[in-house]
């Protein structure tokens, strides 16, 4: 028996057997990581120095971005690092530091998902009072409450679960520092705290949902009504990436964090955590710009102007 004020650091997932297996893995780490990389720096500069992007969506899109870069830089280089060295250690205080910047980057952007559905919402339900409730000031504040809130909830989730006494060795199935996997390492009965601060943050989030889903029946009522079939596109365009990128994202990680114990695999909780943690970040810019002709142009613009340049 152990607790967690003799832990020294704890043992990830080991992802792979094999020396061959584990630098598969790196590399695949390595390719998600250059295209989270690429695909959100171009966004950030296009958006940053696109004088015709200064607009409230994108404005919101760029402070989504950075949430995306942070999250991923959180959690993949600590994994390729030990694929390619065999080693699976993380000191206590580098699984504190890791836990709490992930939930900080994942619930700020949650929190910016929410805030950007309202901003599709307005500007297609009540095109005229756009400017009137979200100008620059409104959407500062948006976004500020949205890191905020983000803060506020790694902060709590952070302490609280390192305060928990962990009676169930130092091993964690899983390749970053979760929540879910700690809890499992705690004594009986003392992890009904955490699990209550969960059930409160799954509710926030489910009524933020509720939200989002009751915005887009309202937004899709209103571009049906569309008299011409551009205009309909363009609604479409900029309103199906983020509603895919939020269902992907709420419906993977509630799993990954709600899922009863007695259905928990190393297998199962490594997908979900793949797909809520890794994946969004790296498709997240490829999805809008692929479907935002504005931000489309832009990324090319930004490209072709640095390749004449050279």
């Amino acid at each position: 028996m152990s607790n967690s004020s003799s832990i020294s650091h704890f043992l990830l997932l080991a992802l792979a057997d094999t020396r061959q297996l584990q630098l598969l893995h790196f590399c695949l780490f390595l390719g998600i990581s250059l295209a989270a990389l690429l695909g959100n720096g171009l966004v950030i500069s296009a958006v940053a120095c696109g004088h015709h992007l200064h607009s409230p969506m994108f404005f919101f899109l760029l402070n989504l971005t950075l949430t995306d870069l942070g999250s991923i830089l959180t959690t993949v280089p600590k994994a390729m690092h030990n694929s390619l060295w065999d080693t699976w250690n993380i000191s206590y205080s580098g699984c504190a530091a890791q836990l709490f910047l992930f939930v900080f980057f994942i619930s700020a952007e949650f929190s910016l998902l929410t805030v950007m559905c309202y901003d599709r919402y307005v500007s297609i339900c009540k095109p005229l009072h756009y400017g009137t409730l979200l100008g620059s000031r409104a959407c500062a504040h948006m976004a500020a409450a949205a890191w905020a809130s983000g803060f506020l909830n790694a902060l709590l989730h952070t302490a609280n679960t390192f305060s928990l006494p962990l009676c169930h060795g130092n091993a964690l199935g899983q390749f970053f520092c979760e929540i879910p996997q700690i809890i499992k390492l705690s004594c009986s009965k003392s992890y009904i705290r955490e699990l209550g601060l969960l059930a409160v943050s799954a509710c926030l989030a489910f009524g933020c949902f509720v939200f989002i889903v009751f915005s887009y029946v309202q937004i899709f009522r209103a571009v049906l009504r569309i008299p011409y079939e551009q205009g309909r596109h363009k609604a479409f365009s900029t309103c199906l990436p983020h509603l895919a990128v939020v269902s992907l994202f709420v419906i993977t990680a509630t799993f990954a964090y709600l899922k009863p114990l007695s259905i928990s695999s190393p297998s199962l909780d490594l997908a979900l955590s793949v797909l809520y943690s890794v994946v969004p970040p790296a498709l997240n810019p490829l999805m809008y710009s692929l479907r935002n002709q504005e931000l489309k142009a832009a990324v090319w613009t930004l490209i072709t102007g640095q390749l004449q340049k050279h």
